[in-house]
């Protein structure tokens, strides 16, 4: 199929390689002319503004965006809406906020312009082993740009979910089980790490783990390849960001009345890890001092 690609960053750009090697033709795109050079080098055509990029496609045309979410989503779409027309196609393959899909696709449509939401997984591995992609949006555009879908997944790795917001929501919540699972391992190993009466490698353990255990994983075969760069992760700061999806997954909890514990805590973790001095904690030793004549330890 010919396509565009808006977005040439870690997963967009490996996203257009993993395309091209399927004989895909691509438009692309990016605010780093750099990274279109790059790509145009290795098979793309790049395109030197958005107006340029949507006259090099045909009617209908299938536009993927692949921008943070929020702000640059709305910007993109408004930007491209001056050269598409009825029939055309956008494919929002960010972590895009569910409820923003539901609105922009319903003010698409409108226009007679379709809407699919593709929650995307698979991160700089993905080139090589494929994107799990959870997709929404009507089952006429779904259908009609499938073979973008299956060349980028793995065998088994593509399902469509339901109508436009559906494929967000569940990147969404899947991104908050992540959370979780990385919560997990993260308190296990530093329970191993800080052990007082052995003296445990953790590579070894981790490479022991994804071999028969139930705790085996994608995930903890990622912490053995880290414990192997880096016994005790000493190059490494211990800050943790989040890029909105485990807040929304908490939010969401919250609005539907599901008890989600170890999610919330997941991401309270992450602000804690912000942190170089806390103040909550400074709060619990001065009280400890009042009531019962702890000691506390002062700068």
């Amino acid at each position: 199929m010919r396509m565009a690609m808006i977005g040439l960053g870690r997963m967009g750009g490996n996203m257009v390689r993993r395309l091209l090697r399927d004989k895909h033709e691509i438009v692309a795109w990016d605010r780093s002319p750099a990274a279109v050079t790059e790509l145009a080098g290795e098979g793309a055509e790049g395109a030197k503004d958005l107006a340029d990029l949507v006259s090099r496609l045909q009617s209908p045309r299938v536009v993927w965006l692949m921008v943070p979410a929020g702000a640059p989503v709305d910007q993109t779409i408004e930007q491209l809406l001056p050269g598409l027309a009825q029939g055309d196609i956008i494919i929002d393959g960010g972590n895009s906020n569910f409820h923003d899909t539901i609105r922009r696709g319903a003010a698409l449509r409108a226009q007679g312009i379709e809407l699919i939401d593709a929650g995307t997984s698979g991160g700089v591995w993905g080139l090589e082993v494929g994107y799990c992609l959870m997709v929404g949006g009507s089952k006429p555009a779904v259908g009609q740009v499938e073979p973008i879908f299956r060349t980028l997944a793995p065998e088994n790795g593509f399902a469509h979910v339901g109508p436009t917001g559906a494929g967000h929501y569940v990147k969404m919540v899947h991104n908050g089980i992540e959370y979780g699972m990385l919560q997990a391992y993260a308190e296990g190993y530093e329970i191993l790490h800080h052990s007082k009466d052995f003296q445990l490698d953790l590579r070894q353990i981790a490479a022991v783990w994804n071999h028969g255990s139930v705790v085996r994983s994608w995930l903890n075969e990622l912490a053995e390849r880290a414990f192997a760069d880096s016994a005790d992760l000493a190059d490494i700061r211990g800050y943790v960001d989040d890029s909105g999806e485990g807040r929304w997954t908490v939010q969401e909890a919250i609005d539907q009345s599901v008890p989600a514990p170890v999610i919330t805590l997941s991401l309270l973790m992450r602000f804690a890890s912000r942190q170089d001095e806390s103040f909550s904690a400074k709060v619990i030793a001065a009280l400890r001092n009042q009531f019962g004549g702890h000691a506390v330890k002062r700068d």
